[in-house]
């Protein structure tokens, strides 16, 4: 006997029902059943254990090298660096977002659910689900890790709340952007192009992992003004315990035109079918 498909193993609502699409109870089953589905397949993929490594692996190969140079300056790079670690692992967990929503697509799943009794948004949703966990266990890893080298929060309860709220909030958006991405893209591997390289760009060309000063003068204006580094400034500040208006300003912006960009972006890959091959 043969196992039983994804399909058969989802108990869907009955697709008679005529209040299947409106009724909510229906809604939040499908996502959770959706969500349980794309957290195993994500575990046994190993993306946790990615998750858990890749901030590691980034605040090694940067702090390792450049800590003394920072020193000297007067600089602690432990502190200073974590911001962006925390921002490449969550970019990291976009990209697996991408693939995620890639492969659904190549694997028919998308087009399997088209064509049941489920909610629009469900499918979405579970994806997103399944980003912001891992975008936790990034967090959490890269935080644990930074401990160790001696980054710490100076500032209160709500300052320590603001750190991560921000950078979930960014890891959500990125990954809406991202997933949306994924559902273009014509395989895993285009995925990666699409996404990989401007992460690591707009990271390494940022004053996340060195001070606006230590860019060439031609160079200091790009990194000063492009979203990496208001975010890096203002979980930075955040960290230290003093947030200001001015740093969290240009960050709540660029957050805010991303969010708008990427909704839409999502919208019209919902509204155009572009789920499925």
């Amino acid at each position: 006997m043969s196992a039983p498909s994804v399909s058969d193993r989802i108990a869907w609502p009955d697709a008679t029902d005529p209040s299947v699409v409106t009724r909510g109870p229906a809604f939040w089953r499908q996502w959770l059943t959706l969500t349980g589905r794309a957290v195993r397949s994500a575990h046994t993929e190993g993306e946790f254990v990615i998750a858990v490594v890749m901030p590691i692996v980034f605040a090694l190969g940067f702090y390792l090298p450049l800590r003394l140079i920072m020193a000297d300056r007067g600089l602690d790079y432990a502190q200073f660096l974590m911001p962006i670690i925390v921002l490449q692992a969550i970019a990291f967990t976009a990209v697996a977002a991408a693939q995620r929503a890639t492969l659904d697509k190549l694997r028919g799943m998308n087009r399997r659910l088209s064509s049941m009794p489920v909610r629009p948004l469900a499918p979405l949703m579970a994806r997103m689900s399944t980003s912001m966990l891992r975008s936790v266990i990034s967090i959490a890893a890269a935080l644990v890790f930074g401990a160790l080298l001696g980054f710490r929060f100076d500032g209160g309860p709500i300052d320590t709340l603001g750190f991560f709220a921000f950078s979930l909030a960014v890891g959500f958006v990125l990954a809406i952007g991202a997933d949306s991405l994924g559902l273009i893209a014509s395989g895993p591997e285009a995925t990666s192009q699409l996404l990989v390289l401007p992460q690591l760009v707009l990271g390494l060309l940022s004053t996340g992992f060195v001070p606006e000063s230590g860019f060439p003068e031609w160079a200091q204006p790009f990194a000063r003004n492009q979203p990496i580094s208001h975010f890096a400034g203002t979980m930075r500040e955040l960290a230290e315990g003093h947030p200001t208006i001015a740093t969290a300003t240009p960050a709540l912006l660029w957050l805010g035109a991303l969010t708008v960009a990427f909704i839409a972006l999502a919208h019209h890959t919902q509204t155009h079918r572009r789920l499925y091959p």
